[in-house]
């Protein structure tokens, strides 16, 4: 059977993806906003580390009201913008459509499955530097691996053709069937970066390369390792040590947190921070640092709301 997808959110995740498994010829619709003037008469560009390319011509739409049924919906938008989905999904949505959630954070799957109980819900982290550079532009830095798993209902077949259809686009995907082990993970990665990078107005290498930073980051990195381990998902100090060394090698990096504190928009403070932080302390465990730097991003958001105010 042949897939049909929709992409929820055309920007650094959703252009990169969608554009390739476009590109691959797979049929994808996509839902732009800003950009859908623009993309619908010059198209989608992807300038990328594994190869630039233009497409010219993409089924862009700007309400879901006008899209097709899907078979695979991605929802990309940030999770600041999840309360759009109970509106936004149900026109593109047969009894089979399975949604997954290609978005930061813990917890969002539940939550999302109970807005739509009677649908297949999956999750995927996506490991990968890209970055919304200009109107249906996206600039693919660095890595682009993709994990799925489920959360609620039985697609795994329909999971694997997913897999199978990126990885014969050109994308690094696989399956889990632990998909909180992948989402701490990602979080070892994504805490520590993410924040820091607002709160200090720097880049991720700067962070690494500091003698005085680099322990600040390790040091936040196990804090997680820590409260995954408190809430019964097996991870390790090795795993941090890992994620500093791919960091050290990875391109110069602004991660989303910092692009959206610049471009003065709502950071997604909840999945990334709170929920992790209270989740760990119901299981016993208090994420000291990493809740300091929560609160810390809840005041630059509020002064940053106040002032646009």
């Amino acid at each position: 059977m042949k897939l049909k997808y929709a992409i929820i959110g055309t920007g650094a995740l959703g252009g990169f993806y969608g554009g390739k498994l476009a590109k691959a010829g797979h049929s994808v619709e996509f839902l732009l906003n800003s950009d859908y003037e623009y993309v619908k008469e010059k198209g989608l560009r992807i300038d990328s580390v594994l190869g630039d390319f233009h497409l010219p011509d993409i089924s862009a739409f700007r309400q879901t009201e006008e899209m097709s049924l899907a078979d695979v919906v991605f929802v990309c938008l940030k999770t600041t913008q999840n309360h759009l989905l109970k509106k936004l999904l149900p026109p593109i949505l047969h009894e089979n459509t399975l949604i997954i959630l290609l978005q930061n954070g813990l917890g969002v799957e539940a939550d999302v499955a109970k807005e739509f109980p009677n649908q297949m819900v999956a999750g995927g982290v996506a490991f990968i530097c890209s970055q919304k550079v200009g109107a249906g532009h996206i600039t693919h830095l660095d890595l682009g691996k993709i994990i799925m798993g489920m959360h609620q209902g039985d697609r795994g077949s329909v999971l694997k053709q997913i897999c199978e259809n990126f990885i014969s686009s050109g994308i690094d995907a696989e399956m889990t069937a632990d998909l909180d082990l992948i989402r701490w993970r990602k979080l070892v990665w994504n805490i520590p970066f993410n924040g820091t990078t607002v709160v200090m107005n720097t880049t991720t290498n700067s962070l690494i390369l500091d003698e005085a930073t680099r322990p600040l980051i390790y040091s936040l990195m196990n804090e997680v390792v820590c409260a995954a381990n408190a809430c019964g998902v097996a991870l390790n100090e090795e795993f941090a040590r890992k994620m500093i060394d791919m960091t050290e090698a990875m391109m110069p990096y602004e991660p989303s947190m910092k692009i959206d504190f610049d471009l003065r928009r709502e950071m997604e403070i909840f999945y990334i921070y709170t929920r992790p932080i209270e989740l760990a302390a119901a299981a016993g465990y208090d994420m000291i640092r990493v809740r300091m730097l929560e609160q810390e991003l809840r005041f630059m958001q509020k002064n940053l709301s106040n002032d646009k105010g």
